[in-house]
């Protein structure tokens, strides 16, 4: 269902265990980049109907994600401070093509990969954690998480048949297992 072709390896529970903290503050602007992709991809393709009205769905729900992260860094003492990113992002982006409507399609369907494997670490984060309310919480954003994967893959059939579709989703999926699999020094949701 969520077309990942990797699990999250032990070494990112380890990040988990030691900086905990970091990881939530990270999880914050997750939720903002996710929010801004949604935005920028509305205003990418704004002449597609269906498109736009996904991503004011996702942008709400994203926005709401950040303000209830930022809810518990206060409830927990955490200040919320900027953090230099990982690369998983960002190197992921640069598998983009250029050339439109490859573009398009690229952009959802990393969108999606981005939300399937948060939605991956959430459930590791609900079974892994030993704080009650953490582990609820992360439970209660699985499922929305999953729900936006699903969107960004469907939507991008409004840009190329269904079999071009999964053909790239799997190429990209494989490189996003390599791209995780190496991490990340920084604890980041996402290392």
């Amino acid at each position: 269902m969520l077309h990942l072709q990797s699990e999250s390896q032990l070494r990112w529970l380890r990040q988990v265990d030691t900086s905990l903290d970091e990881i939530l503050v990270d999880h914050a602007h997750c939720e903002h980049k996710a929010a801004a992709t949604a935005m920028s991809l509305f205003g990418a393709y704004v002449d597609c109907e269906e498109l736009t009205r996904e991503m004011t769905v996702i942008i709400a729900e994203e926005l709401e994600h950040f303000q209830m992260v930022l809810d518990l860094l206060k409830r927990r003492g955490i200040a919320f401070r900027k953090i230099r990113p990982g690369t998983y992002g960002r190197k992921l982006n640069l598998l983009v093509r250029q050339n439109e409507p490859q573009r398009a399609i690229d952009r959802l369907l990393i969108a999606g990969l981005i939300e399937a494997r948060s939605c991956e670490r959430f459930k590791l984060l609900r079974d892994h954690v030993q704080d009650p309310e953490l582990a609820d919480f992360y439970g209660s954003l699985f499922e929305s998480e999953a729900r936006h994967h699903s969107t960004y893959v469907r939507l991008a059939r409004q840009f190329a048949s269904a079999d071009e579709v999964r053909l790239r989703l799997d190429e990209l999926s494989k490189a996003e297992a390599i791209i995780i699999d190496e991490g990340h020094s920084l604890p980041r949701m996402h290392s």
